[in-house]
Parts: structure tokens; C-alpha cells; sequence
């Protein structure tokens, strides 16, 4: 029996992650780490306040044998620069390295679509970059997912971002080859598949949208 840590359980990819691990019985225990206090009431979950401005005094509660991590946010909601910057980039990797110090087995993590850390987008840059960290600190086992466009139901609104999924749901019969990973995909296939790829011994560690989706089918 294992224990799960998860990060950004209050997400559209995290608060899937966490349903289906509630009911998993490969798992007898999971952490969240969380800001403020979720409504749960679950004996396999233990609810951990934490400081993100001061991971390390977490040290001691980040171990574990898989570490989910679906931390992301948006300029709307973090317009601070550098606050932004800290969200996307900074608190992934001290999260990683935390983990990795405390021999967390297999880390999973959510980036997303044509990450790159050579790119102009801050977004896409930052994940780029923690993925750079994750393979240089090679875990046992390392995921990391780049999915496209989430489907789910959102707490806030977005209203382009709506309008860009209505518009590749209609062309996605029409992505195709290298543009395939471009179709929207639904925040509980990308949830599935991380603990699918927590409990399976897989040959690869990088899986564009269309491969999640694949893992899902398998």
C-alpha cells in the first residue's frame, strides 16, 4: 500500500487526481498540501496547511512514494509578475527537489503543450524549464504530461479560453499526425492517466495530449 502526495488538489486536474485515489486501493494514505482547508472528510486523507513562501519547513511531510503536482495558475488571477513566476516555475521545482531529497519514488507532473524552455510565452517557458529540472534530477520514475486544451468544469471563467476549446472540439476531426496532440482533452483522462502511469512500469516519461488520452484506451 502507498502514499500519494498531491499538489493543486483544488484544480481541475488535482481535484480528479484525488477523487480517483480516494478509491484506489493501491493507495492506503493520501497528503494534500493545500493553502486553506477543502471540504473532505475521507480517512485516507491527511490535510496539510502549507506555508508555499516556505516549502522547506514542509520537508519532513513530503515523503511519500508518488508525488502528483497539478499546480498552475493564470496571469488573470496572479497578474503579479513575479508571483506568476513563482507559481509556474519556482514552486514546481522546490516541490521536485524536496521530493527527490526524501526518495519520493515517482513524480508526476502536469505541464502542458509545446513546452519549451527556449520560448518567448512565460507559460510555456516555465513549464519548459521545469521539465528540464524534473530529467536532471532523475527520479526512479518521472511523468510528465502536456495536455491541450482541459475540458472540465472550471470554478472561475474564462471566456477566450472557452471559446478557443469550442473551436478545436469542431476542427479535431480534422487534427491529424504531428497536430493530433492539439485536440482538447477532458481533466479526468489526464487524471486517470497520471495514476496510471504512478502504478505501471512504462518506457517513456514525456506524453503529449493525444498519448495521454491513449494510455486511458490501453
Amino acid at each position: 500500500m502507498r502514499t500519494a502526495l498531491i499538489f493543486g488538489s483544488s484544480g481541475l486536474v488535482g481535484g480528479h487526481v484525488l477523487n480517483h485515489i480516494i478509491k484506489d486501493t493501491n493507495y492506503s494514505k493520501i497528503k494534500l498540501f493545500v493553502r486553506s482547508d477543502p471540504q473532505i472528510n475521507d480517512g485516507k486523507v491527511e490535510i496539510i496547511k502549507t506555508d508555499f513562501y516556505n516549502l522547506p519547513k514542509h520537508k519532513e511531510e513530503i515523503v511519500g512514494d508518488d508525488c502528483f503536482v497539478c499546480i498552475g495558475t493564470t496571469k488573470q488571477n496572479s497578474p503579479d509578475k513575479t508571483e506568476y513566476r513563482r507559481v509556474e516555475l519556482e514552486i514546481p521545482k522546490e516541490i521536485a527537489k524536496i521530493a527527490k531529497s526524501n526518495l519520493v519514488n515517482s513524480f508526476i507532473f502536469v505541464s502542458a503543450l509545446y513546452a519549451n524552455s527556449k520560448s518567448s510565452g512565460d507559460y510555456i517557458r516555465f513549464k519548459g524549464l521545469v521539465e528540464e529540472e524534473l530529467k536532471r534530477l532523475n527520479f526512479p520514475k518521472l511523468a510528465i504530461m502536456r495536455p491541450s486544451f482541459l475540458l472540465g468544469n472550471r470554478k472561475e471563467k474564462r471566456v477566450g479560453e472557452k471559446i478557443g476549446i469550442l473551436v478545436f472540439k469542431i476542427l479535431s476531426p480534422l487534427l491529424l499526425g504531428p497536430i493530433k496532440k492539439m485536440r482538447p482533452i477532458h481533466s479526468a483522462t489526464v487524471a486517470k492517466a497520471m495514476i496510471k502511469v504512478a502504478n505501471e512500469d512504462l518506457q517513456k516519461n514525456t506524453f503529449e495530449s493525444n498519448e495521454i488520452a491513449e494510455l486511458i484506451l490501453d
